[in-house]
């Protein structure tokens, strides 16, 4: 066998071709996935047992999904599962294989409101880049989204998101908190998106429609928020048009009560879908799958349940009339 490697590299099917004495073959690296435009791509906590992802698409036809969160580890730039939990776990991969065979596919968030955040604790560009790969190439996913809930270093993150797109074409979205309705996402998160239009980053601007102050009524307020998160995109992109703009442009509420008091609905969601289909955005999600059900109606917030009364993924229903 070794006179064989040595002489010999299989560069087709069924072609040999020789190599020159001392030359070894060269393995090319595996080409990445092309990105599959996801339109609806409700948040799912897969450090959670349930439910899971095939589940979820049995009961409502759902096939696209971002899966939170991929963060650093005790041992450093190490991607895990909520920090802990193998990025190969074969229980998420699991998941992840099943909703494909279905026709499904994934996103994979970095980030969130915990740590410790892999772009925190990866010191370099590259350190970082290498860690991003790890989890499209575990995951199979060419999308990445990167949820901005704590500083990080900008720069170094978009030098690995440039290098990334370079030599992936990986679709990118960043996710960011809203300061208000009148003012869009927050002036740290506008520096974070300044960064990567400096470092020639293509993302999708995906502000977190929760948890700000408004005096108008919940809906209304999501929609401004969102309105004035375009406005924002506009002087970054200066030379985009307005409908590429709106094509970069993605929005995030979160499901049933809100920290701050406040209830999205089924008509609140209902009002945004006609509104993105108007203004033809590029993304709609919601935070959380794993809330999308009425088991604790009247109750505090709750990652497993949406405090109000609706039917079991009631919202996943009916974000899918968003047609883009």
């Amino acid at each position: 066998m070794k006179l064989f490697t040595k002489l010999f590299a299989v560069l087709a099917a069924g072609t040999l071709l020789p190599l020159t004495a001392g030359a070894s073959a060269a393995v090319p690296e595996p080409a990445a996935p092309e990105p599959v435009a996801l339109k609806t791509a409700p948040y799912v906590d897969v450090t959670q047992e349930k439910p899971t992802l095939p589940e979820i698409a049995e009961a409502t036809g759902q096939k696209t999904f971002t899966l939170a969160f991929v963060l650093g580890s005790a041992a450093g730039c190490t991607p895990m599962w909520g920090g802990e939990k193998a990025l190969d776990d074969p229980a998420v991969l699991g998941q992840i294989e099943q909703l494909r065979a279905q026709g499904g596919e994934v996103a994979v968030a970095t980030g969130g409101a915990m740590g410790p955040y892999l772009e925190s604790v990866c010191g370099t560009a590259d350190e970082l880049l290498g860690a991003y790969k790890q989890i499209l190439d575990a995951t199979g996913s060419n999308h990445l989204d990167v949820d901005v809930e704590a500083n990080i270093p900008q720069d170094t993150v978009n030098e690995a998101l440039a290098k990334l797109q370079a030599e992936r074409g990986t679709e990118v979205s960043y996710t960011l908190r809203v300061q208000g309705d009148e003012t869009g996402v927050d002036p740290y998160s506008l520096q974070v998106l300044q960064s990567a239009a400096a470092h020639g980053v293509d993302v999708t601007v995906n502000p977190m429609a929760m948890e700000f102050g408004s005096s108008k009524p919940w809906g209304d307020a999501v929609i401004a928020a969102a309105e004035s998160t375009l406005e924002q995109m506009k002087g970054i992109w200066p030379d985009l048009s307005d409908a590429d703009l709106k094509a970069k442009l993605g929005v995030t509420p979160m499901i049933g009560r809100n920290y701050n008091g406040n209830v999205f609905t089924q008509d609140n969601a209902r009002q945004l879908v006609e509104w993105a289909n108007t203004n033809k955005i590029g993304l709609l999600s919601f935070w959380s799958a794993g809330r999308d059900n009425g088991s604790c109606p009247g109750g505090g917030v709750s990652p497993t349940c949406s405090s109000i009364d609706q039917q079991p993924y009631e919202f996943t229903k009916i974000l899918q009339d968003f047609t883009g």
